[in-house]
């Protein structure tokens, strides 16, 4: 059977993926039918940066691996990690290389499950902004109105994933990476546990432990069966999380039981919530009660300007590190001239700290993290929106700017609750379950024990199935092409 590109885009990537799997549409037809949503689409969406044609043609002529993806296509953040001997601009026009001769674990076990790389997808440079507009690569666009951003850093995927170019996509998290843009767009995205995921080869930990490696998707299915493809240690890991009980697949559609849920409905983190932010989380809380849940207004108790101060200091030290080792690897010079003014300010933050300080740095993200985990004796999940203020329009994020710390004002005022997560190392997912009075979409927040990535998956799956979101599509999509 040939795939038109509204039945391509209908379906989920395990859906896709046994399509092929049981010979009903080959994977060229499919690679052929995702090459054409992002010639139509990419235009107006700049999700996607390098199209893969030739590595998908040559991969699908070496045999794709029997995987539950097999044929599926799937985008590379165009950051790291990456696939072998493919060029990674970084979304800079400095941390561009030209590509490596190996490919990480995560890589590998993503072709193992059969993805076909069809291209790398837009990012801020180096990662470090919460809305993708590098200079280097041209802003990406919001599918839901193409004036307001789509989120960041993993913003070209979510714009890709939601206009229905591809049912999953690569995404990572240092700081809410891929919680914001799948808010800002609609999409299902966790971060999954610390060490759930190998860095492996590149890294033990990034950014002291924050940065964790996942996807976005349409359903929670396929956030879950992903996850049961990469999970999972190589010797050398300095953190591993706890071995799952069963996959996390067979967790989509399980009975999660009654569970003790605090929800913050006013504000979280210093920060109080814009008007439909709360909402969403109001809406949401109704829902888990009228499902059998134990919901009551209730947050953890932790110092979050304790947290941010600990937190920059591994933002600025992670990005002065990769400055500098850039610059020894490729003899480039770095300059405002070809580094954005946000990762110039951090840079220079980089240079006046010490050994000690980040030591203490260390200190205050273990004290936080403490005082954090303590609330998870006593409840089994927090509610929040995924945001606290809806996402803004292009610009207000750019980060090529000289004012590094209004840049940073800006941004946690946005994202005020999503990083604590990175800091404990524990799971946490977003969810598309509300929308703005003019239609754009608003995320809420689940997030879980240490290792508990299980209880999320089954009542995220519980709120799909009560309140469904894949009728709901973007203006600048699949679905509404002509012809």
């Amino acid at each position: 059977m040939a795939l038109s590109l509204t039945e391509y885009a209908a379906l989920d990537g395990l859906a896709l993926g046994a399509l092929v799997r049981s010979g009903q549409v080959s994977a060229s037809e499919v690679l052929q039918t995702a090459l054409t949503a992002i010639e139509r689409l990419n235009p107006q969406l700049n999700a996607i940066t390098y199209t893969m044609r030739a590595e998908a043609e040559a991969a699908i002529a070496a045999g794709l691996p029997d995987g539950p993806y097999q044929g599926v296509p799937f985008l590379l953040k165009d950051l790291s990690p990456t696939a072998a001997n493919v060029p990674t601009s970084g979304g800079s026009r400095f941390f561009t290389d030209p590509g490596r001769p190996y490919e990480p674990e995560i890589v590998k076990r993503w072709r193992q499950a059969g993805l076909l790389f069809v291209g790398k997808s837009n990012t801020p440079e180096q990662g470090a902004s919460a809305s993708t507009e590098p200079v280097a690569t041209g802003a990406a666009h919001n599918p839901w109105n193409l004036l307001y951003s789509t989120g960041g850093s993993s913003g070209g995927s979510v714009a890709a994933v939601a206009a229905g170019i591809v049912p999953v996509a690569h995404a990572s998290d240092g700081g809410g990476s891929i919680r914001g843009p799948a808010a800002s767009c609609g999409l299902v995205g966790i971060k999954p546990t610390r060490g759930r995921n190998t860095l492996a080869p590149d890294a033990g930990e990034a950014w002291q432990g924050f940065v964790a490696e996942h996807v976005v998707s349409r359903t929670v299915r396929d956030s879950a069966a992903l996850l049961d493809a990469t999970a999972g240690p190589v010797p050398g890991d300095p953190s591993i999380a706890p071995a799952q009980a069963r996959p996390f697949l067979d967790e989509v559609g399980a009975p999660p039981g009654r569970l003790r849920i605090g929800v913050a409905l006013h504000g979280a983190a210093n920060n109080v919530f814009e008007p439909e932010c709360a909402a969403a989380a109001a809406k949401a809380a109704r829902l888990l009660a009228d499902l059998g849940h134990d919901v009551e207004e209730a947050s953890p108790g932790y110092d979050a300007a304790l947290l941010l101060e600990g937190f920059m200091v591994f933002f600025a030290a992670g990005v002065g590190h990769a400055i500098e080792e850039h610059a020894k690897a490729t003899g480039k010079t770095p300059s405002r001239a070809v580094i954005e003014g946000n990762n110039m300010w951090l840079w220079e933050q980089s240079k006046r700290l010490s050994a000690t300080d980040y030591l203490r740095a260390i200190a205050k993200q273990n004290t936080v993290t403490r005082q954090f985990s303590r609330f998870f004796t006593g409840y089994d999940l927090w509610l929040t929106p995924t945001t606290a203020t809806p996402t803004p329009k292009l610009g207000h994020l750019f980060a090529d700017v000289d004012d590094g710390a209004e840049f940073f004002r800006r941004l946690w005022r946005v994202n005020p609750m999503q990083w604590v997560y990175n800091a404990t190392g524990q799971p946490a997912i977003t969810l598309p379950l509300h929308e703005t009075a003019g239609g754009m979409p608003i995320g809420v927040m689940l997030g879980g024990r240490f290792g508990d990535e299980a209880t999320l998956f089954r009542v995220a799956a519980q709120l799909e199935a009560a309140d469904p979101w894949l009728a709901r599509r973007p203006p600048v999509s699949v679905w509404n092409l002509p012809g």
